[in-house]
């Protein structure tokens, strides 16, 4: 009733349990199985756990330095829905090698030769917290979050298209369609993979799955204040976009913006593959009950929703139409004073010539 081997594609790492009975009835010791034939490396041997019923030769394998003993790694693509409900297309990771005994030394043998095959599979796409991650040196990073791959991710802001100064936003907040660069940047990655942003959007609070939130652009589909100058192309994507204020907050001085993206790993090779294609319409997105926080996120992004000194702007408002209307009342008047002088020169000779009844004393 008991299988030969157990694969457990674990998080962090891949563990095999093979039954040490079948070993033993083969005429072999935990000592001559190994790693896709590497009998002569220590590190790829398991090691034999008697506390168990039947013992069992455990083989860890960390994926953190999975092609140490020679495991494969094939990458595929795959269409299908992601974390968020949204059609896209992922790539899987499938992790694959064997365990064996080694070859006799003669040219028969009457002990079987024994041949564990093993294979896990993981998918690329990784969506990951605001947590700094452990990093890889050969393959990729990971951290435990229901099985999915995840790298040292950050999303950054900054003033400048260059990407050298960062975002500074004053205490009075920034002016409305200030243009914001963002940068979703991979470290620590193994140079095979590139970061593929797949969704980006804002909402008013610092919750991801806030029901209100504005979509910056999702597949072919974008605000129209929104550029993407890089995606899928190196282990940075980058983007920019003009800031605005939530409607909800007019009765506020300041509005918050938070920044959220969802963004893929994808083979570099494969990565232009995978660039989306735009099929006509809108794509909807609906937030799915998910293992934590799946996004990476940026905020809060502080406008300005009133004029940041309030009510004495009012008062100057009205201060400026008083003065207005002073200087136009003035201006009417000077033309109507103008006018009047021009009318009374015009009078003046006529009125100098008396009229009346001739008196005849004077003939």
């Amino acid at each position: 009733a008991e299988r030969d081997i157990n694969v457990f594609c674990g998080v962090q790492t891949i563990t095999m349990k093979i039954n040490f009975c079948t070993v033993l009835f083969s005429g072999y010791s935990e000592t001559d199985l190994a790693l896709n034939g590497k009998h002569g490396d220590a590190h790829c041997r398991g090691f034999i756990n008697n506390n168990t019923f039947p013992a069992v030769v455990i083989f860890i394998i960390n994926l953190s330095t999975l092609e140490s003993c020679g495991n494969t790694l094939v990458v595929s693509s795959a269409r299908g829905i992601n974390a968020y409900g949204n059609t896209s297309v992922v790539q899987i990771g499938n992790v694959s090698g064997y365990i064996d005994t080694p070859d006799p030394p003669t040219i028969i043998s009457y002990l079987p030769g024994l041949l564990y095959k093993f294979s896990c599979s993981y998918p690329l796409e990784y969506l990951v917290n605001n947590t700094q991650l452990a990093s890889s040196s050969a393959a990729i990073s990971v951290r435990e979050n229901n099985g999915t791959f995840i790298s040292t991710l950050n999303l950054l802001l900054y003033n400048d298209s260059s990407y050298s100064h960062q975002l500074l936003i004053p205490s009075t907040g920034l002016p409305l369609k200030t243009k914001i660069y963002a940068a979703v940047r991979a470290t620590n990655l193994d140079g095979r993979w590139n970061v593929l942003m797949d969704y980006c959007y804002t909402t008013p609070s610092g919750n991801p799955s806030d029901d209100l939130r504005y979509d910056l652009f999702f597949s072919c589909d974008k605000d129209p204040q929104t550029t993407v100058i890089e995606n899928g192309k190196s282990q940075m994507g980058r983007f920019s976009f003009e800031v605005f204020r939530f409607v909800k907050h007019k009765n506020q001085k300041m509005s918050t913006v938070f920044l959220h993206c969802v963004t893929k790993l994808c083979r570099a090779d494969d990565c232009p593959f995978l660039l989306p294609v735009n099929a006509g319409g809108r794509t909807t997105w609906s937030p799915q009950s998910t293992s934590g926080n799946a996004v990476i996120s940026a905020g809060p992004i502080i406008t300005r929703s009133a004029h940041p000194d309030g009510l004495p702007f009012q008062l100057n408002s009205i201060t400026t139409a008083l003065i207005s209307g002073i200087v136009n009342l003035g201006i009417t008047s000077i033309f109507f004073f103008v006018c009047s002088l021009t009318l009374l020169h015009r009078k003046c000779p006529n009125s100098s010539v008396m009229t009346g009844t001739r008196n005849p004393v004077f003939n």
